[in-house]
């Protein structure tokens, strides 16, 4: 019995703090990240899957030392980077993320739109409604409030999961494709580096490193219960990887094997599952693209917000009201009326913006690692909770390859 009641402790501790590192990893797979994965897998079948492994192994270490850094600090990402290097390079990173972040956001209303089109639903009403319902979800509700919606939200990412089974794909060529390095010949072509780093862009986003930090805070983790936080965390960023592998999965199957090499957006992805997957497929392609896109649509502005208003010494958080913190909640404001305002005006490329910003994502995360880093192995800073020599190694070899990647890209280009 004394075994049972343990593992009863366990479990009610890990409810008590599950969460922030599951849902940030999760709303990784926006709308954004959807269109890459799905032009991905489209465009170069099964050969992208490889990317699969070192991405999960990469954002286990990285989510992980941004919440062990808010656990044991009590401080957001941009407040530490202030406090620590200054206020001029928290801006210059909070400019480049702003505008990053804000064509994220583009992409989650364009993703909204082209879901809900599939239904017959004109994006000059869904587009509207979603901003008002997402604005009031954050701005009228809670921290828990908020945080049970996100994680409720988090779930219905298994539509994809078994989007991807219902696509019939070819298991043997996919695992074979999963478990090598790729060869030196792809890596010539620049469209396939450019998706190479938009995938990574879209697994390992910048902005996340800086929501999961700020929500650690704000739901008042501290290094004595980070234990079990940390299991939230690696689930989170185990989880999302294998999601975004089955979308590349559902598109190399379904769309790759039958000649469709071209797709406009993920909606499309999902139109054209239809008579090769079956209409259930498409429709919880369809389904899961505007779960992916509402959901992301709340958590991308909030993070900018919380990156801008940490990294400037202003209030920000759920729990404080719209007068206690007013630059939070402009901001926030702002960027959802211009991101739903921007989609409502017609023929923009709204592809070429959603996996541009997440290569733009890819190119940022080096400089982002290197601030974490420098930040996570002070001792000052960290006390006995500075970073294992495995994570460091992991960290840095994703910082260099990165950087490598963005070169590599550019010469090709």
């Amino acid at each position: 019995m004394r075994w049972l009641k343990l593992w009863k402790t366990r479990i009610l501790l890990f409810f008590a703090v599950v969460g922030p590192g599951f849902i940030t990893a999760n709303v990784d797979n926006d709308a954004g990240g959807i269109y890459t994965y799905s032009f991905a897998g489209a465009r170069f079948g099964y050969s992208l899957l490889w990317t699969i492994v070192p991405m999960i192994i990469a954002l286990v270490v990285v989510q992980e030392m941004a919440a062990r850094m808010g656990a044991v600090t009590g401080k957001g990402l941009s407040d530490l980077i202030r406090e620590e290097f200054g206020l001029r390079t928290p801006f210059l990173m909070m400019l480049t993320l702003v505008a990053t972040n804000f064509g994220n956001v583009v992409a989650e209303f364009a993703g909204i739109a082209s879901s809900l089109e599939l239904f017959a639903i004109s994006r000059y009403i869904s587009v509207p409604v979603s901003a008002i319902l997402v604005w009031l979800v954050v701005v009228k509700g809670t921290y828990k409030s908020v945080e049970k919606i996100f994680l409720l939200a988090s779930f219905f990412y298994i539509a994809y999961i078994v989007a991807g089974v219902l696509a019939r794909p070819d298991w043997f060529q996919a695992l074979a494709s999963t478990v090598p390095t790729p060869s030196r010949a792809p890596m010539r072509n620049p469209e396939y580096l450019y998706l190479v780093t938009a995938m990574i862009g879209a697994t390992i986003a910048p902005w996340m490193q800086f929501y999961l930090q700020a929500s650690i805070v704000e739901k008042g983790v501290t290094a004595r219960q980070y234990s079990t936080s940390r299991i939230d965390v690696i689930v989170g960023a185990i989880f999302a990887p294998i999601v975004a592998g089955f979308i590349v999965l559902a598109c190399a199957a379904a769309l790759h094997s039958a000649g469709h090499y071209q797709i406009h957006d993920a909606a499309d992805a999902a139109f054209a599952l239809r008579p090769l997957a079956g209409k259930y497929a498409s429709i919880l392609f369809a389904v899961g693209l505007f779960n992916a896109s509402l959901f992301a649509a709340s958590i991308l502005p909030l993070s900018t917000a919380y990156t801008v208003c940490e990294g400037l010494g202003f209030e920000s958080g759920l729990d404080k009201k719209f007068r206690e913190a007013p630059v939070f909640y402009w901001l926030y404001t702002v960027l959802i009326a211009a991101g739903a305002g921007v989609i409502l005006w017609p023929d923009l490329p709204l592809l070429k913006i959603s996996v541009l910003s997440q290569v733009v994502n890819g190119v940022l995360l080096p400089f982002v690692l290197y601030f974490m880093l420098r930040l996570v192995n002070s001792k000052q800073l960290m006390g006995p909770y500075t970073n294992s020599r495995l994570y460091n190694a992991v960290a840095w070899i994703t910082t260099v390859a990165m950087l490598i990647l963005t070169v590599a890209m550019l010469a090709t280009m």
